[in-house]
């Protein structure tokens, strides 16, 4: 499985961008993709409209739930961050990958590179 995170499902969803490419290609391949809620929720709170969120949630059913050992993963990772103002939901977000054991598509490498001591793989 594949985790997409916010900002790559936004530009995924925009027709002949590099995402929309790897996204394709993925689903040709019936490669398992998901999201967590916490990415799910700054989708719907993004740029979108309605046909993207359909579109979206076709794509991807049922977010991956934060659940309490994707909890403390963040304390751990935030505190490994340097406790980086504005970098919770990141790191909210990488636990659910690392505990998913499912590398993040991410736009944002430079944000996410810093989970990697802790396991999280990064593709797209």
């Amino acid at each position: 499985m594949i985790h997409l995170d916010t900002g790559f499902l936004i530009c995924a969803l925009s027709r002949n961008s590099p995402e929309d490419g790897k996204l394709r290609a993925w689903l040709k391949e019936a490669e398992p993709l998901g999201m967590s809620a916490i990415s799910w929720a700054e989708f719907l709170c993004g740029p979108v409209e309605a046909a993207d969120v359909e579109l979206a949630g076709r794509i991807l059913r049922d977010p991956v739930a934060f659940n309490s050992t994707d909890a403390a993963l963040t304390a751990r990772l935030f505190n490994l961050a340097g406790r980086r103002r504005g970098s919770l939901t990141d790191c909210m977000i990488a636990a659910t990958a690392i505990r998913a054991s499912a590398p993040l598509a991410t736009t944002n490498r430079a944000d996410f590179r810093r989970f990697e001591p802790a396991g999280l793989k990064l593709t797209a």
